[in-house]
């Protein structure tokens, strides 16, 4: 696949699509003794992004509440994880996401890692708005304090968000791919830097020879080079970027798989992806699952989640097991 090919989400707007009789449906559902679950799946499942924000401002002016406070309060555990994730604009989930990653004792690197190998160049800029606006922080200046060496840099290089964009240059394709063999022979402090100079900068075609001429220069995959050159988060963030470059659908499949089968249902990475990627490009990845793992994304979701946190997931992932 190359990133111009043809992606698709799972979700999509809702036609005929009434605001005001969606906020009155929530409103009902969450106003009751007992919380209408299924009724909040139904709805929030079922319309994309900009709809979901016009039904919280129309909640707002209906019942004077914040609709995703009423969420929090109204539900817990992982079922409330999804449905407050939801009614997040993408640039302010992402946002939170990584806050939320960094703030506490201890940091995921993996969360950081996989949302900022994947983003494009107008996500990053969006996120790092987004993330000052509701936390009053900078982003650059929170990954500097909560990471360090090499994975840090890249990190901090990947946040500029200043990827070149479009056009590739055969003979520079080259003269890189020299760069990452050396920096993979060499592996001094200089190589690395150089090293992740060439994958953070440098747009997504001209990646894409780089790493043909890498693999004719080397005889080497660039993934397994790197795996056997490198180790640590540094390791992780610089395959999770090749990855990327090569399939983005392909890497959120592999994240998933290992997020549902090597960490015991790992329900943060599960629900980030699924909401993030819903209306970018969901269908494809649980395309790239089945073709990769043999069973369905939708399979794996159903025998490892349960009650309504399994419903929502399964709304978002659309379709049924019969589907990919």
């Amino acid at each position: 696949m190359f990133c111009g090919d043809y992606v698709q989400g799972t979700i999509f707007p809702a036609p005929n699509f009434n605001p005001i009789m969606d906020a009155q449906m929530l409103g009902g559902a969450l106003q009751g003794f007992d919380c209408d679950k299924d009724m909040l799946i139904n709805i929030l499942t079922q319309r994309c992004n900009a709809q979901r924000l016009m039904i919280a401002e129309a909640y707002k002016s209906m019942y004077g509440r914040d609709l995703i406070g009423d969420l929090k309060e109204q539900l817990s555990n992982h079922f409330k994880d999804v449905m407050v994730g939801l009614m997040y604009p993408p640039p302010s989930y992402d946002a939170h996401e990584l806050w939320h990653a960094m703030k506490g004792v201890g940091t995921d690197e993996n969360c950081l890692i996989e949302i900022l190998a994947s983003r494009t160049n107008g996500e990053i800029f969006q996120m790092r708005e987004a993330y000052c606006l509701q936390y009053s922080n900078n982003l650059q200046e929170d990954i500097y304090s909560e990471t360090s060496g090499h994975f840090r840099d890249t990190l901090m290089n990947l946040v500029q968000g200043t990827r070149e964009e479009g056009y590739a240059d055969p003979a520079m394709a080259a003269q890189d791919a020299m760069v990452l063999w050396e920096a993979c022979q060499q592996k001094t402090g200089e190589h690395k830097t150089m090293l992740q100079m060439i994958l953070c900068n440098k747009s997504y075609q001209q990646l894409w020879l780089v790493f043909q001429e890498f693999q004719n220069i080397s005889g080497q995959d660039m993934v397994d080079a790197i795996n056997e050159c490198y180790d640590g988060y540094f390791q992780e963030l610089l395959v999770a970027i090749v990855l990327c470059v090569r399939d983005k659908p392909a890497y959120f499949a592999y994240r998933l798989y290992s997020a549902i089968h090597d960490f015991g249902f790992h329900n943060k990475t599960v629900i980030r992806i699924l909401i993030a990627r819903s209306e970018i490009d969901l269908l494809t990845i649980r395309k790239r699952y089945k073709e990769r793992y043999g069973k369905s994304l939708f399979h794996d979701i159903k025998n490892f989640a349960s009650g309504h946190y399994k419903k929502a997931l399964l709304a978002i992932c659309a379709g049924d097991a019969e589907d990919y």
